[in-house]
C-alpha cells in the first residue's frame, strides 16, 4: 500500500487522481478527490489517498487540479488548471516526486506538483526464540525422556494452528533446546495478547508420543524476557493434576531469549534509495533463424515486434522506473560479431564493450534492431557467461555492505542451454549476490529442461553439490502469454522480485538508508 500527500505551486484547488489505462483511446476511474482549498496559490493538500502497490506491475497515474467557483457548483463548472502523468513506481522509487502541471495541449506553465509516499504496511517483524526445561517428569522405563516442545497459536474458533516444533533432546530431562526464528504474524496474528499453547512431549520412534504437560501464554507475556526478566511456566498434566493430591508440576519451562528482528519491506528499500539495475541478455544463436526471413524468431517486421521485443519491453517497461539514469546494459551471446567474427557469449550490443549501456527501453530496442544486420548467427548457447558478467557487478556492490543496487538479468533464448553445468554453477555462486535472474523462453522448443534452473520443484545444486542460497531464477516459456497481455508476462517473471531483494538484505543484516542518508532530490530521467 503506499499513501500519497500533494503540494502544488500556482484560488479555489481540488485535485483528483486517475489511474490511466492505455488502449486505443484511454478510459479513466476516479480514485478519490482533496478537500477544497480557497484562495491560495500554494495549496498543500491533507486529503491522503490510499493505493494498492504492485512492483510487477506499470500502474499509471494521473493527477488533474481544478479551480472550483465560489458557489462549489461541482467540477461541470471548475476551470481545469493541469494535470500530470505518471507511473506508482515512479512515485515510490523516489518517494517525492516534482513535476510540472500539463494544461491543455500538453504545454505545461509555471505551476507543479509535489507528490509524497509512503508505506501502509503490516508487521513484518520476526522474533527469536529459545526455551529450555528443568525437572521434566521421565516417561521412559529404561532411560529418560526425550523431550520436544510444540508452540500453538489459538485462532479466534478456539482451535490452534502450529507455529513451531523443536528438536528433540534426547535422554534429558533438562533439555536446552536451540533458538529459532517466527514472524510475530505466524506467531500470533499480530496480536500480542492471543493465546499460545505449548506442549511438552516425550518422543517414541513409533510415534506414539508421552504427553508430558503443557501451559499457556501470551506474546506480551514472553516479551518481559526483552528486559531481563526470567520467564517461566509450570508444565501442567491436567490427568496428574486431578488424580495426584500433592501434583505440582511435571516440569517447568523458561524462557531463554526473546528478540525481535525487524524485517523490512521492499519498499523500504527502494523508497530507501535502492536502485533497480536492469540488464538484457539476447540469445543470437543460428536456431533463431535468418532474420531477413520472415519466419525467424529475430524478424524485424514494420508493424509488429517480435517475441524478444515483446518480453523486452514488457519487463523493462516496470524495471526503468526504479533505475534513476535509465542506462541499460545490453548484451548478446551466441553470434559471430564483427570485426574478426569469432563466435561470443557476452559482447556488447552495442558494439561498445567500454560502455554496454543504452539509453532508455528504447535505445536497447533500436540497439538490438541495429546489431542484427551485423552479426552472424552461430551458437552454442552458452548463458553462463553473462551470468558471470553480471555477478562481477553484483559482487561489487556486495562489497560495500550498503543497500544502494540490486541487479536483474534478464535473458531472452529460443532454445535449452548448452552449458548447463556451468550455468548451475553460476547461478549458485549468484544466489550469494544481490541478484535476480529471469530467463524468458522465445519460440516453440521444449523447455523441459530449463524448469530445473527455476528450483521451484526442488533445491538447484551446482555440479560440485552446493544448493543454492536462495532462489532466485525464474523461467517461463513466452509461448503461455503469447495470447495474453504484456502486462501479464511481466507481472508472471516479476512477481517474486521484491521477495527476492528483501530476502537477500535481511539475510546479510542490512537494512534500508534513511532518507536523510542519500540525495533525495536526485535528478530522474523522464
Amino acid at each position: 500500500m503506499a499513501l500519497f500527500n500533494y503540494e502544488t505551486r500556482n484560488d479555489h484547488w481540488r485535485i483528483l487522481l486517475l489511474p490511466k489505462k492505455l488502449n486505443v483511446s484511454f478510459s479513466r476511474l476516479i480514485v478519490d478527490r482533496t478537500e477544497v482549498i480557497r484562495s491560495s496559490i500554494s495549496p498543500v493538500f491533507s486529503k491522503v489517498f490510499t493505493v494498492d502497490y504492485y512492483f510487477e506491475e506499470v500502474q499509471r497515474l494521473r493527477f488533474e487540479l481544478h479551480d472550483i467557483s465560489s458557489n462549489h457548483n461541482g467540477l461541470k463548472e471548475a476551470d481545469f488548471l493541469g494535470s500530470m502523468e505518471c507511473t506508482l513506481g515512479q512515485i515510490v522509487s523516489q518517494r517525492k516526486l516534482s513535476k510540472a502541471l500539463l494544461k491543455q495541449g500538453n504545454t505545461s506553465g509555471k505551476s507543479s506538483i509535489t507528490v509524497t509516499a509512503e508505506e501502509l504496511s503490516g508487521n513484518h517483524d520476526y522474533v527469536e526464540l529459545a526455551f529450555s526445561a528443568k525437572k521434566l517428569d521421565d516417561k521412559d522405563f529404561f532411560s529418560k525422556s526425550d523431550p520436544f516442545l510444540e508452540i500453538f497459536r489459538v485462532n479466534d474458533d478456539g482451535t490452534g494452528s502450529l507455529v513451531h516444533r523443536t528438536e528433540t533432546i534426547m535422554n534429558n530431562l533438562n533439555p536446552v533446546w536451540k533458538s529459532f526464528k517466527v514472524s510475530l504474524n505466524t506467531l500470533c496474528s499480530g496480536d500480542q495478547e492471543r493465546e499460545l499453547k505449548c506442549t511438552v512431549w516425550d518422543w517414541d520412534s513409533n510415534g506414539k508420543h508421552d504427553f508430558i504437560g503443557e501451559y499457556q501464554t501470551t506474546f506480551k507475556e514472553m516479551k518481559a524476557a526483552m528486559e531481563g526478566k526470567q520467564i517461566q511456566w509450570e508444565c501442567i498434566n491436567p490427568k496428574y493434576q486431578v488424580k495426584k493430591k500433592n501434583y505440582r508440576n511435571s516440569g517447568v519451562v523458561m524462557l531463554t531469549q526473546c528478540k525481535i528482528i525487524k524485517m523490512h519491506s521492499f519498499l523500504d528499500y527502494i523508497m530507501g534509495g535502492c536502485q533497480i539495475q536492469f540488464t538484457v541478455a539476447i540469445d543470437f544463436t543460428a536456431s533463431n533463424g535468418d532474420p531477413r526471413n520472415s519466419c525467424s524468431l529475430h524478424y524485424i517486421h514494420p508493424y509488429q515486434p517480435n517475441e524478444y521485443l515483446k518480453a523486452l519491453v514488457a519487463v523493462g517497461e516496470i524495471c526503468q522506473d526504479y533505475d534513476s539514469d535509465k542506462m541499460f546494459p545490453a548484451f548478446g551471446f551466441g553470434a559471430q560479431i564483427p570485426p574478426d567474427f569469432k563466435v561470443s557469449h557476452d559482447f556488447a550490443v552495442n558494439f561498445d564493450e567500454d560502455n554496454p549501456e543504452c539509453a532508455g527501453i528504447q535505445g536497447v530496442v533500436e540497439a538490438y534492431q541495429n546489431c542484427l544486420p551485423k552479426i552472424q548467427l552461430y551458437g552454442p548457447t552458452n548463458i553462463a557467461p553473462i551470468i558471470q558478467k553480471v555477478a562481477n557487478s553484483a559482487s561489487e556492490e556486495m562489497h560495500t555492505k550498503e543497500a544502494m543496487e540490486y541487479f536483474i538479468l534478464l535473458i531472452l533464448t529460443d532454445g535449452v542451454i548448452t552449458d548447463m553445468a556451468d550455468t548451475r554453477e553460476a547461478i549458485v555462486h549468484a544466489s550469494h549476490l544481490p541478484m535476480s535472474v529471469i530467463i524468458v523462453g522465445v519460440g516453440n522448443a521444449d523447455f523441459s529442461d530449463m524448469q530445473m534452473l527455476d528450483g521451484d520443484d526442488g533445491i538447484l545444486r551446482s555440479p560440485k553439490g552446493e544448493p543454492v542460497l536462495r532462489d532466485i531464477v525464474q523461467f517461463v516459456p513466452f509461448r503461455n502469454f503469447k495470447h495474453a497481455s504484456p502486462a501479464a508476462l511481466a507481472k508472471s517473471v516479476l512477481a517474486e522480485v521484491p521477495n527476492q531483494v528483501v530476502d537477500y538484505y535481511n539475510n546479510k543484516g542490512i537494512k534500508p538508508k534513511c532518507l536523510s542518508d542519500f540525495e533525495s532530490s536526485r535528478a530522474f530521467s523522464p
